[in-house]
């Protein structure tokens, strides 16, 4: 299977995706996004792939959202030509979400090699274990971007960290480093960047010895009982706000600014 924006490679029983944009520090990408569904799906399907890795390629794990796209987005609804978002934002709530997936996958094993922003962060909410380096960079970033956390991390954040982590997280828009995120329980534990994906690979192997059947009913059965089957619904909720909030003056402004290389100044505009 040929990608332009994901690396794959095999180790034994664990099959590594890596993201691949390094000049972008792995900006979430359409193209980018779906390569990964594929190969997630590729060995989900696949008997000799017991458990699966997510790395960055160069510095940076997942910077999030790609902002050079929604500058555009912005540009054409000021100029009346984005009559196409309502017929996005419902597609988006039919398709299944990487949350869904990863829930539903082989048991997935990150590791943030470097900043992990915004949807770069809630991507490796759903995984099953998450290890960092010490120059790793995580953060809730929706709010400095004047948009909300999605992919139902509003829900998983809190049962990860606890309700007082998390709405500091979330409210505050900080950036921690690795060594932070261990103490706070995000991610399993941190490793040195010369181990980390050495680390990670035998942690998914140690996982992948095991029977796959027992690892999906040990899955489902968590997150059933996690969520009730309240998950899909959550998000939904999610991305109204999230689109919601896309129509507001802050969101022009926090994507202006990025753009612009400056701070924005949201209290101008609101």
């Amino acid at each position: 299977m040929a990608h332009e924006m994901i690396l794959t490679e095999r180790h034994g029983r664990v099959g590594v995706i890596t993201f691949n944009r390094p000049e972008r520090l792995n900006a979430l990408h359409p193209k980018m996004t779906a390569e990964m569904r594929e190969q997630v799906e590729a060995w989900n399907e696949d008997a000799a792939v017991g458990a699966i890795v997510l790395t960055g390629a160069g510095r940076a794990f997942c910077a999030g959202a790609d902002m050079g796209g929604w500058n555009r987005q912005i540009e054409r609804q000021e100029q009346g030509a984005d009559g196409n978002g309502q017929r996005r934002e419902q597609a988006r709530e039919r398709e299944e979400s990487l949350t869904e997936l990863f829930i539903r996958s082989k048991p997935i094993v990150c590791a943030i090699n470097g900043p992990a922003i915004g949807a770069g962060l809630t991507i490796t909410l759903p995984c099953d274990v998450r290890i960092a380096s010490p120059q790793a960079r995580l953060s809730m970033r929706f709010i400095r971007v004047g948009v909300l956390p999605e992919l139902a991390s509003t829900y998983i954040l809190p049962h990860i960290v606890g309700l007082g982590h998390a709405m500091e997280l979330m409210l505050s828009g900080r950036i921690i480093g690795g060594e932070e995120a261990g103490r706070i329980g995000l991610v399993n534990r941190v490793v040195e960047a010369d181990k980390l994906l050495d680390d990670a690979i035998a942690t998914a192997a140690e996982m992948a010895f095991n029977p796959i059947e027992s690892h999906l009913a040990i899955k489902r059965e968590t997150w059933q009982h996690l969520a009730e089957g309240k998950l899909a619904e959550m998000m939904r909720n999610e991305m109204r706000e999230f689109y919601a909030a896309q129509q507001r003056p802050s969101f022009k402004e926090a994507v202006r600014s990025f753009i612009e290389k400056r701070d924005p100044d949201f209290h101008r505009v609101s």
